[in-house]
């Protein structure tokens, strides 16, 4: 094994360019932590918010990424020999220690979620983020067959996986986009009913069912949550589990804008990390292998082209996942 790598680092907080091929020492394998030969990691807009300062705990240079798949190459768990094939999602990668952007990734034992597949790396790599969010919100939203799912910012990567999903739970389907150019996409993807979002009230919600959806997953969160909690159905539950339009909600006041026997609740991916969610992705990885899921890959980016990766990403013009191979 070579002595170096090569990692995309994020040296300052500011646009794509501040993201620097170089060659870096390959990590020493300390103890609890194991060595993995990173395959692909998923893009996620958690690391651009990171690239662009809006982690305050996070101090640069740093390789960011959340997530990774790959291969262990050293380990001292002996739980997870060499050559097991492993996903890693959030507990502070890319923030606290360097992430998944990059050929080799030094991580903590309690991260690493064995997997058995025979998906190919890219397909893989879109999917333990993603799906481990799509599938914890739905859980926590308690969907279940032949319930309404209305579902905001259903382009993202995570609203694509939620919306396959739901369709494989029995469960019909509405989602926003904000653009008309991406309704044919989704609707070959399986929405029921796609709503083009003007950025004001959803009013055109209630054409498609007039009480109103027994659940809304809110992708797009700060802007849109007390909206949704006015197109949830009475005694519906609003899950936020996503930050598209930023993490602050000014002047909420939830007396006054929860109406009353109404849910509202949220979903961090953080909780199904490790032996939380490997279950959970290893299921995923059957269904997908099955095509029963969609993996929803928009674009796969080599880690020379990880600046026009975050260009992508920050124009918005993604349907679906975005992943990097090294």
């Amino acid at each position: 094994m070579s002595t170096t790598m090569r990692a995309a680092v994020c040296v300052r907080a500011g646009g794509p360019e501040v993201l620097e091929l170089r060659e870096l020492p390959v990590p020493a394998v300390r103890e609890g932590w194991s060595l993995v030969r990173v395959m692909g990691a998923g893009l996620n807009r958690s690391e651009l918010r990171t690239r662009q300062g809006h982690s305050p705990s996070v101090t640069f240079p740093r390789v960011l990424g959340i997530e990774c798949v790959g291969v262990v190459a050293a380990s001292t768990d002996p739980r997870l020999p060499d050559g097991t094939t492993v996903a890693a999602v959030m507990g502070e990668m890319g923030r606290q220690f360097d992430g998944g952007y990059a050929e080799y990734a030094l991580l903590p034992n309690s991260l690493l979620m064995p997997v058995t597949t025979a998906l190919p790396w890219d397909v893989f790599a879109a999917l333990p983020e993603t799906y481990l969010t799509a599938h914890g919100s739905l859980d926590t939203l308690g969907i279940e067959p032949g319930g309404k799912l209305l579902i905001r910012g259903v382009t993202s990567s995570v609203g694509m996986a939620a919306a396959s999903i739901a369709s494989g739970y029995g469960v019909e389907t509405a989602a926003t986009t904000r653009r008309q150019d991406k309704v044919e996409a989704l609707t070959a993807a399986g929405v029921d009913h796609v709503l083009v979002d003007g950025g004001g009230s959803l009013a055109t919600m209630h054409a498609v069912w007039p009480e109103g959806p027994d659940y809304v997953l809110d992708l797009v969160g700060a802007s849109t949550a007390v909206d949704s909690l006015h197109l949830v159905r009475r005694g519906g539950t609003v899950c936020v589990a996503g930050s598209l339009s930023g993490w602050l909600m000014p002047d909420f006041e939830a007396i006054a804008m929860i109406p009353s026997g109404t849910k509202l609740t949220a979903f961090h991916s953080d909780n199904l990390k490790g032996e939380a969610g490997a279950a959970v992705l290893q299921r995923v990885v059957h269904e997908i292998e099955a095509g029963v899921y969609r993996p929803n890959v928009d674009r796969v980016f080599g880690l020379d082209d990880i600046v026009a990766a975050h260009h992508y990403m920050e124009r918005n013009e993604a349907i679906g996942k975005l992943v990097v191979t090294p």
